[in-house]
């Protein structure tokens, strides 16, 4: 069984940085897809962005791009989501995601997901 354990939220100030670490236990790691998603109250869980297994590809939603970097050590069981110049709108509850897919094309195709981690940036 697959378990997912994040870490390394907080509350920052706006502009400030974060470095969330989800680490992988059991499974297969370096043959998964891993993405983070977040919620923030009230709110669907987003798509935040995701890494190929082989760490070439990466990918981003719209609203974090230039500012958030997904990497992942996969002899470390460990995808990192490094956050940079983190805005209010950025406070959620950051969850990781693991699929077997080479692609998923949406949240249902993740197999395990981790507990979240709490980010709050206050202005």
């Amino acid at each position: 069984q697959v378990q997912l354990v994040e870490s390394g939220g907080g509350l920052v100030q706006a502009g400030g940085s974060l470095r969330l670490s989800c680490a992988a236990s059991g499974g297969t790691f370096d043959t998964y897809f891993m993405a983070w998603y977040r919620q923030a109250p009230g709110k669907k869980r987003e798509f935040v962005g995701a890494i190929s297994w082989n760490n070439i590809n990466t990918y981003y939603a719209d609203s974090v791009k230039g500012r958030f970097t997904i990497s992942r050590v996969n002899a470390k069981n460990t995808v990192f989501l490094q956050m940079n110049t983190l805005k209010p709108d950025d406070t959620a509850v950051y969850y990781c995601a693991a699929s077997r897919s080479t692609f998923p094309a949406s949240s249902s195709e993740y197999f395990t997901w981790g507990q979240g981690t709490q980010v709050t940036v206050s202005s």
